[in-house]
Formats: structure tokens, sequence, C-alpha cells
């Protein structure tokens, strides 16, 4: 039991109570990890064997972490856990029952290019308008439905979904969504969110393989269980049905993934599911000062659905929280940079002790400008990852189709990579062979001289000689030699060396890399199968969160504050504290987007160990059009006692933002000098400086939005609260029309047309 010493008897609490439902509410800095390592031990420790424990987590990172940690408390029982993320577990347990459900044990599982690869050969095939149906919509489309457990077939039955569809002008998503998921299941493959979908399936269909299933996993336990979905809900809550013995770990205040499907109430309403659920707070926040927890604390406070606790620290209470106003976006960069810089030479800290916090990427210009010109080093996170580079993509694609021949996505992105004589019109005459006799595009290539002529079918048939000499090689290679022989023979290898140009270099450089990784991953002792192919799901199950995160890369973080989740830093900025921008614009419709909105600052703010910086500007260029910014509402939650301003307030009652900020605006120019681009915007569009005073717009008698679908430009509008206006541009496609609005009163103002409610004048 000396193991559990170290823990505080909260944390012991939880870590000791391993029979029944649990749910651990883990505030942000309070040794979560801590307490999910040291209770899988107790499993252990207490007689259970590793076969039958299940850990899900978000991201591989954490899984191996957590692994890690298991390993030096209980030994090499550790690796007997199921332990990794929802995807990676059931991505395993489909190889193995897979095919009681239609699909081969090798499938390939499709990232999101292949998948948006497929609906553009559907949409093309259908004839259908890639604006109306751009790939993205489409494919967030089918994702939802997935998430929500909805079957192509359920999609097109259903009238209220089919109803919002023929309203949008989508009618045939339906049909898309039929082929799409035809096309996959005749290559073999599945993408992300089949991973979940098609293992509800499985255990809805097949009821032998769920018991088998709930009488393994005898102990489950579910990381950020604020984060999952309908689908992911569903999995856990049936694998946990007999044994009840289920434990949750969340914190409600850390919910940011609604985007994504992630559904709070999965945590907010565990209780119901599980009357006798033991419940466990941990409150101390072991990362930050005690100011920046009150600040943390104070905003959550504001939103209505939470789980309550009452965080504290015992760390020192730090520095006060610094607010800096910027007169512009370049501004702010130019403060943040000076101040990181200054911070550094006067206390000596390395560069990777700071992060930039951002609500959207393209805050990020202004501050790499301002970091450049004082030469500091940084690096942007959430960028392009290296597993979607173009050259790892084909090599892997080679690797794909060895393993899977149907995979038609990996078959005609290497048909003719390196060239070799199979053009364009080759390839369409192999899937116009296909279609016509009902047979996969392999089965065409095998036999060449059956569908195609002359030159055509010889340099096919060289092509699906070669493919098949790598199915026989992976039988006996190791994974390493396995993917060189590949890279080697299938001329890839070759055609990057050849190129000398710093491009191609870099390109034959990062196969290079690849196959050091591969090498490593065939040499590795902690894991039992060490094949190409199962290196091949290791990568293709990668989230976003496992990518470029290296702390010890002596750089400044630049990133999302969604990228940033799961990170801490001793000094944080938070950058573009104003309404519209954060919180979004999008967010202000919903009293339950803004309470998200709200979690993502707690997010932003709990990263910060020592110092946290918050700064806003009050212009910013927005569409090439500069626009005068409000101080975010956040702003004003925070209690006052634990600010610094950097500019002159007196506080008069309550939080002193909107109190200094209706002053300072209404002030003349001489008070507060603003940049020269705030007082000379571009030709034709002007910018009216708003006063926060200025008296509000009294809406027309009777007022009552119009329809909008056929607003144009030129049209005079009235606003609810903007007043009246003149349409000026009108920009997208519906339902997702956006109408730049020069107002009278206020200037110019960009507006989403689903939400804008305007009343059309003439």
């Amino acid at each position: 039991m000396d193991y559990l010493e170290g823990l505080n008897p909260q944390q012991r609490g939880a870590a000791e109570q391993i029979n029944g439902p649990v749910m651990i509410i883990a505030g942000a800095g309070s040794g979560k990890t801590r307490v999910i390592t040291y209770r899988v031990a107790h499993l252990i420790h207490t007689g259970v064997d590793a076969f039958n424990i299940l850990v899900l987590t978000f991201t591989n990172k954490a899984a191996k972490e957590m692994r890690e940690r298991i390993t030096k408390v209980v030994g090499p029982e550790a690796k007997n856990i199921w332990m990794g993320t929802f995807h990676s577990v059931f991505a395993k347990i489909l190889r193995v029952e897979g095919t009681k459900i239609g699909y081969p044990s090798n499938f390939t599982i499709y990232d999101t290019d292949d998948s948006k690869s497929v609906l553009r050969a559907v949409l093309k095939e259908m004839n259908l308008d890639d604006k109306l149906y751009s790939p993205n919509y489409v494919y967030n489309r089918i994702s939802a439905a997935k998430n929500n457990l909805v079957s192509w077939a359920e999609y097109q039955q259903n009238e209220q979904i089919q109803s919002d569809d023929h309203a949008n002008g989508r009618g045939h998503l339906g049909k898309v969504y039929e082929m799409y998921a035809t096309r996959c299941f005749r290559s073999g493959a599945m993408d992300f969110d089949d991973l979940l979908f098609q293992t509800n399936r499985l255990l809805k269909e097949h009821t032998d393989v769920l018991y088998k299933y709930q009488n393994k996993f005898k102990y489950l336990m579910v990381d950020e269980y604020q984060d999952t979905n309908f689908s992911q809900y569903l999995i856990v809550k049936k694998l946990a049905a007999i044994n009840e013995n289920i434990c949750v770990v969340g914190d409600d205040a850390q919910s940011i993934y609604a985007f994504r499907g992630a559904n709070i109430q999965n945590i907010l309403n565990f209780e119901k599911d599980y009357p006798d659920l033991k419940v466990f707070k941990l409150e101390q926040n072991y990362r930050s000062t005690q100011n920046i927890v009150n600040v943390a604390n104070s905003i959550i406070s504001n939103n209505k659905e939470q789980l309550k606790k009452n965080v504290f620290s015992e760390k020192d209470h730090g520095d006060k929280i610094k607010v800096n106003r910027a007169f512009s976006d370049n501004e702010e960069g130019k403060t943040v940079a000076e101040a990181i810089m200054q911070e550094r030479s006067t206390n000596g800290q390395k560069w990777n002790d700071f992060a930039i916090l951002y609500r959207t990427n393209a805050q990020s210009r202004s501050m790499e400008e301002a970091l450049r010109k004082l030469n500091i080093p940084y690096k942007i996170y959430g960028g392009l990852s290296f597993y979607q580079r173009k050259e790892i993509k084909d090599l892997i694609a080679y690797f794909r189709l060895t393993f899977n021949p149907n995979d038609e996505e990996a078959l005609k992105r290497v048909i003719n990579y390196p060239r070799r004589g199979i053009g364009d019109t080759t390839v369409d005459r192999i899937i116009l062979s296909a279609g016509q006799n009902n047979i996969t595009l392999w089965e065409v290539i095998v036999e060449p001289g059956k569908y195609l002529d002359g030159r055509s079918a010889s340099s096919v048939g060289v092509f699906s000689t070669m493919i098949q000499s790598f199915m026989v090689v992976t039988k006996t290679l190791s994974a390493y030699d396995a993917a060189l022989h590949i890279a080697q023979h299938s001329g890839l290898l070759k055609d990057l060396y050849e190129d000398k140009s710093v491009e191609g270099l870099n390109r034959y450089e990062n196969i290079q890399e690849l196959l050091n990784g591969i090498k490593e991953f065939s040499e590795r002792e902690d894991i039992e199968e060490r094949s190409l192919d199962v290196f091949m799901q290791d990568v293709a199950l990668l989230t976003n969160d496992d990518n470029d995160k290296n702390p010890n890369a002596d750089t400044v973080s630049l990133m999302t504050i969604h990228s940033s989740k799961g990170l801490e830093f001793p000094h944080v900025f938070v950058v573009g504290l104003e309404e519209n921008l954060f919180p979004s614009q999008m967010s202000l419709n919903s009293r339950t987007d803004l309470e998200e909105e709200r979690r993502l600052f707690y997010v932003a703010v709990t990263r910060a160990e020592n110092k946290l910086t918050i700064s806003y500007a009050t212009s910013r260029f927005k569409f090439g059009t500069l626009i005068n910014c409000e101080p975010s509402r956040f702003l004003d939650e925070i209690d006052a006692q634990y600010l610094e301003l950097d500019f002159k307030a007196k506080p008069q009652t309550g939080n002193p933002f909107f109190d200094d900020e209706r002053k300072a605006w209404s002030r003349n120019a001489d008070t507060f000098s603003k940049p020269k681009a705030a007082t000379a915007p571009p030709a034709g569009k002007p910018v009216k400086t708003t006063s926060l005073l200025a008296k509000a717009h009294v809406p027309s008698p009777g007022f009552a939005p119009s329809d909008t679908s056929g607003l144009q430009v030129g049209m005079e509008v009235e606003h609810e609260r903007f007043g009246f206006g003149k349409v000026i541009n009108l920009e997208g496609n519906k339902p997702d029309i956006k109408a730049t609005i020069f107002f009278k009163e206020i200037g110019q103002k960009q507006l989403l047309l689903k939400f804008a409610k305007l009343r059309i004048v003439s």
C-alpha cells in the first residue's frame, strides 16, 4: 500500500474505491493521471487480473504515460491491461470480430483526406455541385450522423432530416451517404467514425460478442469522460452493464469539444445511469498559483450547467493576472513579444516556458510577425502533421495496398506514382470496368488483359505483379525490412533521391525518418506484435493531440486553446479577448454555446502555472476591413481584485473593465491616441468609432425579421440592435451566407444571415 501514501485524502479515496460505479470530478491540475494510475495499480494489487481491466483515453500519449507509470508500480503485468484510445481499442476488437458484420480482418482505416477523396468521387459521379455539396460539409454531416448512430438507411427514412436537407437545397445528401458507405465497405475500409459506429452495430447485432466482452472487461475506466459523444457513451454503458464496475474521470468545466460531437450531458447526468454512484472531487490544484485558480473559479461560476466544486491551490498567491489593452492586433502582438523578451532576460527563463493561446488560427499572424521581428524562436502547433505530408502518405498507401488490395483510395494514389505509364484515361477505364462488372478495381488490375487493351494492360500488369510481390515479402520480413523493400522496389525512394531541390531533399529525408521510426518500432520489446500492418494501424489511429507536442523544444508555443488542452506552461498569454472573437460571434445566440466558450476560456486560464497575461485589441482587421472591438464579456466576469490593468482605471463598483472602457471609448482622441491604421481605414471601407455609451437603437414599431433568402446587395435593412443599414456585400453559400452591412450608427458589420434577424426595408 506504500504506493498510495503520496495521495491526498480525496485522491486516495478515489483510488481505493474499486467496486461499483465511481465518478471522479478532477479539477484542472488536480493530479488526475496520478489517481488513474494508482487506482489501476490498486486493482491489480487487490487481485484483479490485468486482462480484465479496460482503460479508455482520448490520446495515445495519455495511454502511454499511464501505462509507463503503472508499470513502475506493478511491473511487467501492466502490459496486459487493455489500455488505449476509444478508436484503437475498438479497432483491435473489430480486427477480431469484424467478420461477423462483413468486414475483413485486414480492413483499412481511412483518415479524413481519404474520406473526402471518396466523397469527391461520389459527388462527381452524381454530378452534384461541389459548392453546395462541399466535401467538408458532407463529411461533417455524415460524421455527425454516425456519431449519433444514424445509418444511411435511417438517414434516408428520417422525415425531419430529409426536410432539413431539402430546405437547405441538399436533398441528395442521403444518397451521397449511402454511396459513400457502400464505397468504403467495398474497399474493406472504415473511417474513424466507423470504428465506433460499427462497434455499436456489432454489440447490438451479436449478443454473444457483447456478452464476451462484458465478462472480459470486469473493470472499466474512462478518462476525459466529459468529451465522450453519444456513440462512445453507449459502448461504455453496454460493456459495463453486467458488473457496473465503471469509473469515469473528467471535469465538466473542461468540456470544449461539442463541435466534435462531445456531449457534456454524459458527465452531468452520469448519476441518473448509476443511482448508487460514489463521487470523489479532486479540488486541489497543484499546477497554478492561487490567483490564477481564483480567476478560473470566478469565470466558470457564471455557467449554470456544471458540477459544483471548490478548486483551490496551496501554492503562493502569485502575481496578479495582468491585462493588456492594445489599439490594434499588431500592437497586441508587439506587446506580447516584448513581454516575453523582457521576462526571459530578467528571470532567465527558457523560450519554452511561454505559450501564446488564441481562439482562432488566424490570430497567429500578428503574433508571428512580432516574434520574428525580435528573433524569438517559436513553433505553431496544430499544423501539418508528419504523417499528413504527401511523400509519407504515398509510401503508406503502398503499405496499405499491400495488406488490403481492395483499398481503392490507396490504389488510385500510387498506381501511377512514380510515373509508370498508367494515365488518367487508363484509371478511368479500370473504374468503369469494375463498375460494369460489379467487381473491385483490384480484380480488374490482376487480370488486365481481360479488361484493358495493349500497352495499358501491360503497364497495369507490371504494377499488379509488383504489389503481389510485396504481399509475399511482408509475410517473411520484419516491419523495417518490408518497408525498406517496398520503398525501394516501388521506385518511390529513387524518385525522391533524384530530386535535388531543397523540397526534394526534405521529402527524401522525411521518408528516411519514417523508415527510422519503423526500425525503432520493429525493435520494441514492450509490444507483442511488431509487424508492418500493426505499425500502420498505430499511425492511422494517431490523434491530433499526439502530434507535434514536444515540450523539450526551446521555442515559444503558439496554439489554439483547443490544442492546448492537457498542456501547461509557466507563463501563458491569452490573446484576443474581444466580443465576437472570444466569445465567438456564433456562440452568442445560445446559452449552451456561450457556456462552452466560457469553459474554453477556463481551459486557457488553467494552462498557466505561475503567470497569466490576458490581452485584447480595440481594433482589428477582419476580412480586409478594420473593425472596432469591444472587450470580451468574460473580462467583466473576473473579480477585479485578482487583476492588474496596464491602463489607468478607477474601479467604481464590481469589475473595472466595462466601466473604464465605456469612458475610454467616449473620450476624445487626445487622451487615447490610436494608431494610424485605426484612423485611416482602407478606401471605401470607413470605420466609425463606436461609443459604448451610444444610445441603443429602438426597433421600429412591430419590428419582425424578414425572410432573407432573397437578400441582395444594395438593399436597405434594419437590425434590432444595430439600426438601419445598407447591404454592401454577400458571400458564401446557403445556409452560411455572410452579409457585410454598413450601419448608419455604428459602421460596418459582417453578419451570418441565418442568425442576423434582419428586417428588409427596401
